[in-house]
């Protein structure tokens, strides 16, 4: 259906695509893996009439296409849904959907009964029950998928690409995508699929292609291949060597949590806690799993002194002394740092610059009578920089002009300029690519034998399994399982997280 013949790109003279060839047959779902940089984002640009300056052709069913504009790929029935959601909050869902193709009745305008009806329909084939005059804003962020997909479908759409569809949204909603994936297969519709999560690419995909800084580097068949020969063809490196955890905790006691409970109001969109109680050593990297709503972002935030202390409960005990934590700050203060689970929103501030970001939780340092020393901050930023590999053109660039893994680690380097004694990680590799986790999972594990405490909450088993000393599993709130090395597996992990073990080991 589809077929790329050496199509190159250059940015500032810089190749971003260099002589890539690959096609893509009639009704298949292709997948398009590779790291941050490797080119998908271009091509895929490419291919949806964004950049319209490249050598090489683009065939589709046979014939060269010329795309001039996004709406010449939509003519042709090429639609993209792309990460971050192109909807219009304040509109409606249908409003939203034929958004400048409204529909218009004999005597030319707009008809907005028909535009209804006509989104009911499109809502009802991919089994959405939403009523087409609500407002997109008030929408989960699954549901907004769903609907750009089905802004998608009005289009006649033959190739459908999705880049990184799943990155926001929660097991339940996930599961829903692929159910509507697997209708749109059904239908025929051909798809190309962008995913750092090699869990959805093995189970959706009939055939992988790799890209590498640029380069077209192989197509295989998902069934005759396996994770570790496509990270190998994406980084250069083995499965094996993506976690480097090798060394014991001490035996060293840092942290004591006893009776830890939290009580949000009815309103807040928050899992309660009961009765959570867990030691924590020095150099030890502590598991948190459990399912969607378990409790995992809850227990960190409590235990940083996010939420009220009229909401919470228990005893926390620091290296041998009680410790009362009434606030991120009075955390900070203690020894704590926490990378948040949503980065963009919780620990990044975009409008600031590269520099000031890591700076940000650890002024004080740089103060002298309360003014900021300049070359005192400045010389911190590059060391900081320079350890974490941090790739920036400069520390005044604004930091959301980084790739998603840059970014995680300027969040990682904000919290070590603070010299936390524990670091609480939220999700620290999500939404980055292969390379870029390996790099996180280095830094952790150097963290770790250096005698920094770490507690990871994380909903991706392998790296719990692979990184954590012992794993905590919470069910509905509560400590389902504390697993050491041995017990930990994903079968032990998943009848905890089910509630099928209550008791803690």
């Amino acid at each position: 259906m589809l077929r790329f013949e050496s199509v190159s790109k250059r940015f500032s003279g810089i190749h971003a695509l260099q002589d890539i060839s690959f096609e893509i047959e009639r009704g298949e779902t292709h997948a398009l893996v590779g790291e941050n940089g490797a080119g998908k984002s271009t091509l895929m640009k490419i291919l949806s009439g964004v950049h319209t300056d490249f050598e090489g052709a683009i065939l589709l069913d046979g014939e060269r296409i010329h795309l001039s504009s996004p709406r010449d790929a939509q003519t042709l029935g090429i639609s993209i849904i792309h990460q971050e959601l192109q909807l219009v909050p304040d509109l409606t869902v249908a409003e939203n959907i034929f958004l400048g193709r409204e529909p218009r009745n004999a005597f030319g305008m707009i008809s907005g009964r028909q535009m209804v009806a006509d989104a009911r329909k499109l809502l009802d084939a991919l089994g959405l029950r939403i009523n087409p005059n609500r407002k997109v804003s008030s929408l989960r962020v699954g549901e907004q998928q769903l609907t750009e997909i089905a802004k998608a479908l009005s289009l006649n759409t033959r190739l459908l690409i999705l880049d990184e569809p799943t990155s926001a949204l929660s097991q339940t909603e996930i599961e829903r995508l692929f159910e509507v994936i697997a209708n749109l297969r059904q239908q025929g519709v051909t798809m190309i699929y962008i995913s750092h999560k090699f869990s959805e690419v093995f189970r959706l995909s009939d055939r992988i292609t790799v890209l590498r800084d640029g380069k077209y580097i192989m197509t295989v068949p998902t069934a005759e291949t396996t994770e570790s020969e496509i990270i190998h063809a994406m980084v250069g490196r083995e499965l094996s060597d993506l976690f480097p955890k090798d060394t014991d905790p001490f035996e060293e006691e840092v942290l004591r949590v006893e009776e830890l409970g939290f009580s949000p109001p009815p309103s807040a969109d928050r899992r309660p806690l009961h009765d959570i109680g867990f030691t924590l050593r020095r150099g030890e990297i502590l598991g948190v799993a459990g399912l969607m709503g378990s409790g995992r972002t809850e227990l960190l935030e409590t235990i940083f002194g996010h939420h009220p202390r009229s909401q919470v409960t228990g005893r926390m005990t620091l290296e041998g002394r009680p410790v009362h934590i009434t606030s991120p700050e009075s955390a900070i203060q203690h020894g704590f740092a926490f990378t948040t689970e949503d980065r963009k929103n919780q620990s990044l501030v975009l409008p600031l610059t590269v520099g000031e970001n890591l700076t940000l939780s650890s002024l004080r340092r740089f103060c002298s009578m309360g003014v900021v020393q300049g070359r005192k901050e400045r010389s911190a930023v590059r060391d900081i920089i320079s350890s974490l590999r941090i790739k920036t053109p400069r520390t005044s660039i604004l930091v959301d002009r980084l790739s998603g893994g840059n970014q995680q680690k300027v969040v990682l380097g904000k919290c070590l300029l603070s010299g936390p004694r524990i670091l609480l990680l939220d999700e620290p590799t999500r939404g980055i690519d292969v390379g870029a986790k390996a790099e996180i999972y280095a830094l952790i594990s150097q963290l770790a034998r250096q005698g920094t405490s770490i507690i990871m909450a994380s909903s991706e088993l392998p790296e719990l399994l692979a990184m954590c000393d012992r794993i905590l599993v919470l069910h509905e709130g509560r400590l389902a399982a504390t697993l050491v090395q041995g017990e930990a597996n994903q079968v032990n992990i998943m009848a905890a997280a089910t509630g099928r073990t209550a008791t803690a080991a």
